[in-house]
């Protein structure tokens, strides 16, 4: 493994965390604020690692792994913790199909690269509009320090649930053929 600046920054993200999940369960008034702060920084290192991966020509295979592993287990703590704070079913339904998204997406998408057809599935502009809304909601609901801010979170979250259902018939449509093809295997 060669250990590029695209791959620490993927290892601050994991390294991020725990830290994360500390700064969520402190009882202090600040406690909020220093959670969305971590979780920006993470979003920041996120964008960071494609950013510089493909700018100084430093993508590795660790790295095409690393980066999304980092980011969906980032996401799912966050989208954990929202959940315990706002314990609500309309933030859990969200939280699940997004959660829920993600695991059959990856599968599909490592199924389709042992069938050689990776590029089929690959990240559409929907999916980044619907990431892009996911981590602004998660980010304004981490935070919460007034109430239209947590308006706008949930707005922002069913936003990206709506992306999340779009994006993934997307995905599925583009590997329909292959998902129900009568041949076995």
């Amino acid at each position: 493994m060669r250990l590029t600046i695209p791959n620490i920054l993927s290892f601050i993200r994991l390294s991020l965390i725990p830290f994360f999940v500390i700064a969520f369960y402190l009882p202090y008034q600040w406690a909020p604020f220093a959670t969305a702060l971590i979780f920006f920084v993470a979003g920041v290192t996120d964008w960071f690692d494609g950013y510089l991966a493909r700018k100084l020509n430093q993508t590795t295979r660790f790295g095409a792994f690393i980066d999304p592993v980092a980011d969906k287990v980032m996401v799912a703590t966050a989208m954990v913790l929202v959940v315990e704070h706002y314990h609500s079913i309309w933030v859990t339904i969200p939280a699940i199909t997004m959660i829920g998204r993600e695991i059959i997406i990856s599968a599909l998408r490592e199924w389709m690269a042992e069938l050689g057809k990776r590029s089929s599935v690959a990240v559409s502009w929907v999916g980044k509009v619907k990431t892009a809304s996911q981590m602004l909601a998660l980010l304004l609901l981490l935070w919460h320090p007034v109430e239209w801010i947590v308006w706008v979170g949930y707005v922002a979250l069913y936003v990206a649930m709506i992306l999340t259902y779009w994006s993934m018939y997307i995905y599925l449509r583009a590997a329909k053929d292959d998902l129900f093809n009568a041949e076995h295997m």
